[in-house]
Parts: structure tokens; sequence; C-alpha cells
């Protein structure tokens, strides 16, 4: 099998592909290290089967040679990126994705998209199942990931009723592990990052609002199996077990010994105040769901981030 992972130097695309190399798959990735970065491939890029392009995905895409899958995974993914990299947010959900359907269609590979629970919106249906059309304000500041993310499913399903290309779609749900950026901007690694350095940690708003976090191998093996499973429509990929963004920050500074205080901010606006996936469609059509327990997670990550910061 050979695979094209757009934005496979980002945090999720790296662990995939590691993944895929360790099942004996031909792994070509493809990045520009807008969000990315060439230290997250440092692992496999001497490895047999992995190749680099530095490519951006919103210009035509060329590859020599076939394919058998195109994940397309390319996409500034925290808030803080799409806020400074609005136009390039919806040119790559955008141009990025029809150009990746376009391969795919001429290699005749199948493909799959990389979604994001942010396609609900602020939620008003609790948890998420895959046929809640979302309640997104397209003109807000959070609207050039979700509308662009939205854009990418039409695109993506038509290509599959038209063009006849098999594809899967993933809503990917929170998820976190090593290789997020220090700076990511997203709670968890912003969390740990200003507990190990003995800053207060932000908590907006009043910390009320829920969340649902995966660990990255899990959410890695759960596109895996969708890979292998013939359902065209979307599929949410998440750990069901919710919390608090307050008992997130408490579980934290427990988590990795820090004595910071923690600080309440402003709540953004349109930021979700309920995430939480129904994940039965992948229990019963993937035989997949969560295996990391969330602290066991965090504890993980929370050592990464220290060999980062003491490095």
């Amino acid at each position: 099998m050979r695979v094209l992972v757009t934005g496979g130097a980002g945090f999720i695309g790296s662990h995939l592909c590691e993944f895929l190399l360790e099942q004996g798959v031909e792994v070509l990735c493809m990045d520009n290290f807008i969000t990315g970065s060439a230290e997250n491939c440092a692992a496999v890029r001497d490895r047999p089967g992995f190749t680099f392009a530095l490519h951006n995905v919103t210009e035509y895409i060329a590859v020599d040679g076939p394919l058998d899958w195109v994940l397309h995974l390319a996409s500034p993914a925290s808030p803080r990126d799409y806020l400074e990299l609005p136009i390039q947010t919806l040119k790559v959900g955008a141009l990025g994705t029809h150009n990746a359907l376009g391969l795919a269609k001429s290699k005749r590979a199948a493909f799959l998209l990389a979604s994001t629970s942010e396609v609900y919106g602020d939620p008003l249906v609790h948890p998420q199942r895959e046929d809640y059309w979302g309640n997104v304000n397209p003109i807000g500041p959070r609207g050039v990931y979700d509308e662009a993310k939205r854009f990418a499913e039409a695109i993506t399903m038509a290509y599959h009723r038209y063009h006849g290309v098999d594809t899967r779609i993933v809503r990917i749900f929170n998820s976190y592990g090593p290789r997020m950026r220090l700076n990511d901007g997203r709670a968890i690694p912003t969390f740990i990052t200003q507990a190990l350095t003995g800053a207060p940690l932000t908590v907006y708003g009043d910390g009320s609002q829920t969340r649902s976090f995966q660990f990255v191998s899990d959410l890695v093996q759960g596109i895996w199996k969708l890979m292998h499973t013939p359902v065209n429509d979307p599929v949410n990929i998440g750990n069901p077990y919710e919390m608090t963004l307050l008992d997130l920050a408490k579980r934290i500074l427990v988590l990795s010994g820090a004595q910071s205080e923690i600080v309440f901010r402003p709540l953004p606006v349109d930021d979700p105040k309920v995430r939480q996936p129904d994940i039965t469609r992948a229990r019963t059509l993937l035989g997949w769901e969560p295996r990391v327990d969330v602290d066991e997670g965090l504890r993980i990550t929370i050592d990464w981030y220290r060999q980062r910061l003491h490095a």
C-alpha cells in the first residue's frame, strides 16, 4: 500500500505517518510547515518507505507513481492558528481539499478527509451525533475553520456521489499527546506549558465549558479502522469522557506537581459551551473505542513537554 498524507508533518499527521510505516505502508508525507515541523518527522525520515515532499496543497498536487490512499489532514487546527491564518485556513479547506480529491480521482485512490467536531459549532444537541447539522456562525472569527471543514465535507461527498471516489470522513474531536506545539494555543498544551514554567493557568470564562479529550494513539487507530471499513458517511472519532476545562486545569496541576494558581479570562467569541462525541457509529461499524485513560495520556504528554522545556 502506498499512501499520501497531506499535513503529515503536523501533530496528528506525524503520528499517523509513523503508525502507517509500522503497518508496512509506504508513506509520502506532504507539508509546507505553516503549522507542522520537520522535527515531527525526525523519528521516521530515515526509515525505508518514507518520503517527504515540501508542498502547499492549495497549489496543484503532482505525485509520481501509484497511490492507494490520499489522507487529507492539512490544515491549521487550533483557534490561535486559524485566527492568525484565516485565509490560509479557508484555502486549505477549499482549494486544498479540491486538489487532494482531484489527485485521488486521477490515481483511482481512496480518499480520507480529516474533518472536525467544529462542524457542529456551538452545539444545541448533546452529545453530538453524526446526523446533527450543527450550529455554526459562518461570519464569526471561528467560522474560517468551521466553514472550511464543512465545505471540505460537502465536496468530499460530491466527489463520492458524482465521480465515484471511495471516500471517508473522520470527524476528529479534541485530541492531545506528544508533538503538540508549546505555543499551540489549545487547552492542554497551554495548561501544561504554564504549569511546568510556574505561570498561572488561564481558564476562559468560568471554566464550566466542557471538552472530551482523546489521546493521539487512539485517534490514529480509529483512522486506520475507518480506512478498512466501507462507510462513506462521517464518523465521530473521540473520547466520550467529558470534563470541564476547570477540572482539566486542576488535573494538570496535580499530575505535573505544579503550584501555579488558576486565573480566569473573558470567554472568546463563539467558544463552544459543550463538546462530547456520540461514538455509537464508531463502536458498531468500526469496532473502535478509545483505550487510553485521560490521566495516563496526560502523564505521557506532561513528560514530553517537560523534556522539551528543559532541553
